[in-house]
């Protein structure tokens, strides 16, 4: 049983991530996942020191506010600035995370708090993590229901905003033009890509976070041109890493997230040299399928 609770969080995870990372991939912003799990730390510490408390819960809302304020700040200094996005991620993390430091050696150096105490979790406790009614009633492990909300409601956002996330995803000044808001869309689309990661950050760790945001969909895109088929192979992908990662790391003995994570880098690997269009091995078979036709001779 556990193995079927370690296997449907990895899923849960691999789809909320995989569906937002698609459209990161596309809008040429795939590092903000990475970004947001370094500039959560201030809001740890702020949270800590508002409620005098290591709770999950006050811990959460701390590093999600810091989650969207890093966004915010990513795409200020993108619009504003007229930084390119890489450096605009680049500046905003490493800014929050030193203040975090700062924070942590001013008002916490006594105590063991930094994202890895209380933020980052390890997806094999999560049978651990019981959720148990005050009737006394097993309901199963808490990290499952919760990323089945966050998972529902990213089904909802992109069900119902699909167009607007379309359009202004490969084309902002036509959505522009047309009356649709790219702010509104951008900002919506970047709180759900904050909110999630530090939920699932909780329950599975960063690292497979991250993987999961990044590679699926990346995988996806190697595989086809339309949005649609990109966004369910990389719900299917994300099913089928968790599931060969976690009998990897039984077979290695190892960690399972980082089995999740190397799996997902071989559906990668697979993709780059069997793509049906761009294809290494895929695009050397078709030139070497290709007769050459043959030289005439020609007399001096």
């Amino acid at each position: 049983m556990n193995a079927f609770w370690i296997i449907l969080t990895g899923a849960l995870v691999a789809t909320s991530c995989g569906l937002l990372g698609t459209f990161l991939i596309l809008r040429k912003m795939a590092m903000v996942g990475d970004a947001i799990s370094h500039a959560v730390l201030p809001g740890i510490v702020i949270a800590y020191l508002l409620s005098e408390s290591r709770d999950v819960l006050p811990m959460l809302i701390g590093a999600a506010a810091l989650g969207v304020l890093t966004t915010f700040m990513i795409e200020f200094l993108y619009q504003k600035a007229r930084l390119q996005i890489d450096a605009s991620i680049g500046i905003t993390f490493t800014w929050l995370f030193a203040i975090g430091i700062i924070l942590i050696s001013l008002y916490a150096g006594q105590v063991d708090l930094d994202q890895d105490c209380v933020l980052y979790g390890e997806i094999a406790y999560v049978p651990l993590d019981l959720w148990i009614t005050e009737s006394g009633r097993l309901l199963g492990p808490r990290p499952v229901w919760i990323l089945s909300g966050v998972l529902a409601l990213i089904l909802l956002i992109i069900i119902l905003g699909y167009r607007g996330l379309k359009i202004t995803t490969f084309d902002p000044e036509y959505a522009a033009a047309v009356g649709i808001s790219t702010v509104f869309w951008h900002y919506l689309l970047m709180s759900a890509v904050s909110v999630t990661t530090v939920v699932a950050f909780e329950s599975v760790g960063a690292i497979l976070v991250v993987a999961f945001l990044i590679v699926p969909p990346a995988t996806a895109y190697l595989l086809t041109e339309k949005l649609h088929n990109m966004l369910l192979l990389t719900i299917g992908l994300g099913i089928l890493t968790a599931v060969s990662g976690y009998y990897l790391a039984v077979w290695i003995d190892g960690s399972v997230a980082g089995a999740m994570a190397v799996s997902s880098g071989v559906f990668l690997l697979l993709a780059v040299l069997f793509s049906p269009s761009t294809g290494v091995l895929t695009q050397r078979f078709r030139q070497q399928a290709i007769p050459v036709p043959a030289q005439g001779y020609k007399e001096r």
